[in-house]
């Protein structure tokens, strides 16, 4: 049978069929729909972890335990994770382990660039790289073959092209993979430093005979044509050569790492001029360059955004690229935060009373845009609160008291917690948010520990963030309604003035899953004065025009938000 699949459902295709056992992950785009998913497969368990770094001790402690496991993250989220994921390079594995990865280049919805093969090399582990929805399931197979062959964790690499394209794939019967013995092993298990220097040993020669057994793996494979111009490449770059270059003799690099020396020699001998095409770093081409190999790529193309057709016929085949008139314009849609978002009303008092607003990854980053303009720094998961503390230790408890840290529930249980941890150990006087709408919101609505459900919407212990905040010894903790914004802003007041640690929960569901009153506000033009203060809230339901506003009935969700900041009462729900 044959299904036109994303890449990421062919993953999780690929780990049904090859007989995953347990699936462990952190939403985060573009690799969400994996375990996504993988729910959806019975013989899989599968589970949301609190964060990247639980996942892959998840899977880590079942691959141990003897059956096929897997975590699946973005770019970023490998960062967190790569406290465990390095030392289990060390220790090994017994059954087959794979992290998947998801790259962001062109950081479509990422904070920066970064390239995971890197890491698979830091870490002296290997790395698939496929190109399209095929590969992406039977990579999946094959990682985990390598894995339990060579006895180490395996970085199944997609970037987003290949995560949220379609393409054809031919669908298979599940493996029945029994479980592995599990055998107690203090030497290879136990990652003491007399342990692990045996296993460093272990690790460098299972890299060199990888390295060996990838001249000869069909996943790495040459495609002769005009031998004038060869070109190695992988992953999404290849599809974008192909079409671009049709004529030009290709070395495909189904395994990113290690690569394949013998082969590599072999394919610049047979060419009369060698690029390298890849997305982001230049891997490739600096390991062959430093072989003695002349090449050439990224001073054609540089390491930033992504590569596709049209930029490497420009680059490599000297054709234009495409004109104004040749390219369809697409008007810009910058992203906003939702009609109803419990979130504006939040950042609408920020920036009234004009604090500092150290923010975190999530909807409420978009509180940084015009018009609410509301955050001053944002680096990453948690990174909102130790910034927060850091400014006051800097500058003193004044600065605390003009400086709030912003993140949302799933964020507090990913990274917050510790943070908060923190500023009570070593007498913060800071202010923090949790910006609770309920759900993981900007990832496309998962659950998390704080909701009350599972990853496949079933009932689960729900966290009590007020009780958790008072366990660590926080006596102030104020839950608001945001949109509420009298007493939002009376509470704001109170609690950054003190000489003491405070945590307040801005707590309304995210508007997409709650049902909202959904009837339209409309501006009574009489009573409407022009002064602007609606348009202070950025809600894109309301458009400015030039005898006053009017709000867009096919966008409003009927919050009342406007209402309660319009001075003149011009702003009222249809009828009334």
């Amino acid at each position: 049978m044959k299904r036109l699949m994303l890449g990421n459902e062919a993953v999780a295709r690929g780990a049904y069929e090859a007989g995953v056992k347990v699936s462990s992950a952190y939403p985060g785009t573009p690799s969400t729909e994996i375990n996504e998913n993988i729910a959806g497969y019975e013989d899989i368990y599968c589970e949301w972890a609190p964060n990247e770094k639980v996942a892959v001790e998840v899977a880590l402690g079942s691959a141990v335990a003897g059956a096929r496991s897997m975590a699946c993250m973005k770019h970023v989220g490998l960062n967190v994770a790569a406290d465990p994921y390095y030392t289990a390079a060390y220790t090994g594995v017994n059954a087959g382990l794979v992290v998947v990865v998801a790259d962001d280049p062109g950081m479509h919805s990422s904070q920066n660039e970064q390239d995971t093969r890197m890491h698979a090399k830091a870490a002296h582990t290997p790395c698939l790289d496929p190109s399209n929805s095929q590969e992406c399931k039977d990579f999946m197979k094959i990682a985990l073959e390598i894995s339990e062959k060579y006895d180490t964790p395996v970085i199944l690499r997609l970037t987003t092209r290949i995560a949220h394209a379609r393409t054809i794939v031919e669908l298979g019967e599940r493996e029945a993979v029994e479980l592995r013995p599990y055998k107690r092993d203090i030497k290879k298990f136990v990652s003491m430093p007399g342990n692990m220097r045996g296993r460093h040993i272990f690790v460098e020669d299972r890299e060199n005979r990888l390295a060996e057994e990838a001249n000869t793996m069909s996943i790495n494979r040459i495609e002769w044509v005009d031998r004038s111009v060869g070109v190695i490449t992988s992953g999404a770059a290849y599809n974008y050569v192909r079409e671009a270059m049709p004529n030009a003799s290709v070395l495909k690099l189904g395994l990113a790492y290690p690569m394949p020396r013998k082969l590599i020699e072999e394919f610049a001998a047979g060419v009369d001029e060698l690029y390298v095409i890849e997305d982001m770093e230049p891997f490739y081409e600096e390991t062959i360059k430093s072989w003695g190999i002349k090449c050439s790529g990224k001073d054609k193309t540089g390491v930033q955004g992504e590569l596709f057709a049209e930029t490497i016929a420009s680059k490599f085949m000297d054709k234009p690229e495409p004109g104004p008139m040749e390219t369809q314009s697409i008007p810009v849609r910058p992203p906003v935060l939702c009609p109803g978002c419990p979130h504006r009303g939040l950042y609408y008092i920020l920036g009234k009373l004009k604090l500092t607003v150290c923010s975190d990854i999530g909807c409420y980053t978009l509180g940084a845009l015009p018009p609410l303009s509301g955050v001053d720094t944002c680096v990453c998961m948690g990174a909102s609160i130790g910034m927060a503390h850091g400014m006051e230790k800097a500058r003193g408890k004044e600065q605390a008291k003009n400086t709030v840290a912003v993140l949302g529930d799933s964020t507090f249980c990913h990274s917050g917690i510790t943070g908060l941890l923190n500023m009570m150990y070593n007498r913060s006087v800071g202010t923090v948010i949790i910006a609770d709408n309920s759900i993981t919101g900007m990832t496309g609505h998962q659950h998390n520990p704080s909701t009350g459900f599972d990853i496949h919407g079933n009932v689960a212990p729900q966290l009590n963030l007020e009780k958790l905040c008072e366990a660590m010894g926080i006596e102030h903790v104020v839950v608001v309604d945001p949109y509420d914004v009298k007493k939002l802003e009376a509470v704001l007041r109170e609690e950054t003035s003190r000489d003491e640690l405070s945590v307040i929960i801005s707590r309304r569901p995210c508007a997409l899953i709650v049902k909202q009153p959904n009837i339209p506000f409309v501006c009574d033009k009489d009573k409407c004065k022009k002064c602007g203060m609606c348009m202070k809230i950025g809600c894109p339901a309301i458009r400015k025009t030039a005898d006053g506003v009017e709000v867009d009935p096919t966008q409003c969700v009927g919050c009342g938000l406007c209402s309660t900041i319009c001075p003149f009462g011009a702003l009222n729900a249809k009828g009334e």
